[in-house]
């Protein structure tokens, strides 16, 4: 256990948010002197100008005003962070190689804990407890790509009298049968897609689309239900319905219940 007493701030856009963050570190750590500060870039950087950096910074991804990052590049801080975000968990790990930690919103308390004794024991073996900012400069501006990357909007169909539009905002579903790629539209209308399930899933926004196994792509809007199955598996039901039972594996049923409540 670190002995000294440790500054931390805690960089948050949702004040609800940082406050419950606050006062779960409060409860793991009450000795640890912790400040919120806007969830700002601008407001950020003018702390770090005029205040000594703390030891460990909760930050997170995407402020108010911009992409982390250019807080970072702006203020040099010279502390550990950990991130918060809503991303999932695909996404974040990266952060991890350069032993950084992340907090996948709604933070746990038992996840919370995890981060802050990986920080005491790096705190503990590092006599600068400083990290190489380049490397976590390029991670977050690969999130700000992510995020400004235009996915596709509509698919051009080949009927069998003529070509005709689908809004990928009208489709509940994709799914895979005989290697071919079906869209189910929200009024229950089927459509042949020429794209496998792997391309589509590159050209579909993930926040509105989820890989649920080989066979199914479902948007947000499509999913009823969420049943726990044998093995720690679960069955999802779709609207409009499916013929067929829609397994999701143990692996991926902690990704969807993370996406879903993102």
């Amino acid at each position: 256990m670190v002995t000294n007493k440790i500054k931390a701030v805690i960089i948050e856009d949702e004040f609800p948010a940082a406050r419950l963050l606050n006062k779960m570190i409060q409860k793991v750590r009450p000795e640890w002197e912790v400040t919120v500060l806007p969830g700002t870039i601008e407001g950020a950087v003018s702390w770090f100008n005029e205040n000594p950096h703390p030891d460990i910074i909760f930050l997170d991804i995407q402020l108010n005003d911009g992409i982390s990052f250019i807080f970072i590049e702006q203020a040099q801080p010279q502390s550990m962070i950990v991130f918060t975000t809503a991303y999932d968990e695909y996404a974040v790990r990266a952060f991890t190689v350069n032993s950084i930690d992340y907090l996948l919103k709604p933070i746990h308390e038992e996840r919370l804990l995890e981060a802050i004794l990986k920080f005491e024991r790096l705190f503990a073996l590092s006599s600068e407890h400083t990290y190489n900012l380049s490397n976590i400069e390029q991670l977050l501006k690969s999130f700000a790509e992510k995020k400004e990357k235009q996915f596709r909007t509509r698919f051009l169909i080949s009927g069998p009298k003529h070509l005709y539009t689908v809004q990928v905002s009208d489709i509940a579903y994709f799914y895979s049968e005989d290697k071919i790629t079906f869209a189910v539209t929200k009024d229950a209308k089927t459509h042949v897609i020429d794209f496998p399930l792997n391309k589509l899933e590159e050209q579909l926004d993930d926040r509105m689309f989820f890989r649920a196994n080989r066979q199914f792509i479902l948007s947000a809007d499509a999913i009823k239900s969420i049943q726990n199955h044998f093995n720690g598996k679960a069955v999802v039901s779709v609207i409009p319905p499916y013929s067929e039972t829609i397994y999701i594996s143990r692996e991926k049923v902690s990704l969807l219940k993370m996406w879903l409540n993102s």
